[in-house]
């Protein structure tokens, strides 16, 4: 029997994934669940599963950022995700395996048959670090792409000050005080971006953190640009924006 572990920030995504394991697919049992990534990790490394359902867009800590941190690496590895970027290319061409949301009840099929007859040999092990490496950026000042409406912009990261949610769409800000509108969420403006410059501290804000001037732990704590916008830091995000700031 297939040990598996669950990580996605939507609860809703996994009971329907679960749903879905539990009546389509033999072998393969989910042990555990998690909306927490720092859960997930730990019980990861503790559990030791054969195979891991791991979403990518979370907003504590994305997918990429929880494989880092691991220390157990030998399982298969399953991404599950509405967003098909290259990065999951990647993952594919190394014989890793994704599934899109909504998942596809064939697909899943086909990933867990792929787990079971290579369990020994598709296991993530010392190969995980090298896929990793070739998905993140190499280097900070690669100019990033904004596909926009009629144009595509490129872009210096050290250009951009934030980026602000308004609902199915994204306010861009720069320095040079304009700003651009995107018809993408912003989950998908932070993949898109794919900067280790910039963190999500707060659902509807995406930073570059180069361009914060003041941390102000007062007043419900927020931070000050460079520009001297004021921008709010949520409680869950306060620790980790700390860390990177004092790193």
């Amino acid at each position: 029997m297939i040990k598996a572990i669950i990580v996605d920030d939507e609860l809703t995504a996994i009971k329907s994934l679960q749903w879905e394991i539990e009546n389509f697919c033999d072998n393969i049992e989910v042990t555990d669940s998690f909306t927490n990534p720092r859960e997930a990790i730990s019980a990861i490394n503790y559990i030791k599963p054969d195979c891991v359902f791991l979403d990518i867009e979370m907003p504590e800590m994305d997918g990429f950022q929880l494989l880092e941190k691991l220390d157990f690496r030998g399982f298969d590895l399953i991404i599950t995700t509405a967003y098909d970027s290259y990065a999951l290319k990647a993952f594919k061409e190394s014989a890793l395996d994704y599934l899109l949301k909504p998942v596809d009840t064939d697909d899943l099929i086909k990933a867990v048959t792929k787990i079971q007859v290579n369990k020994s040999e598709n296991s993530l092990g010392k190969e995980l670090f090298n896929i990793i490496e070739r998905i993140k950026p190499q280097n900070n000042f690669n100019k990033i792409t904004l596909a926009l409406s009629g144009k595509t912009m490129y872009v210096e990261p050290h250009e951009i000050l934030y980026c602000k949610s308004d609902g199915n769409y994204t306010e861009v800000f720069f320095m040079n005080n304009e700003k651009e509108l995107i018809s993408k969420k912003i989950k998908d403006i932070e993949l898109m971006i794919n900067n280790p410059l910039f963190f999500r501290i707060h659902n509807s804000y995406l930073v570059n953190i180069n361009h914060i001037r003041e941390f102000v732990k007062s007043d419900g704590q927020y931070i000050i640009l460079d520009d001297s916008t004021n921008l709010p830091v949520s409680r869950s995000k306060r620790k980790e924006l700390q860390e990177k700031l004092s790193n």
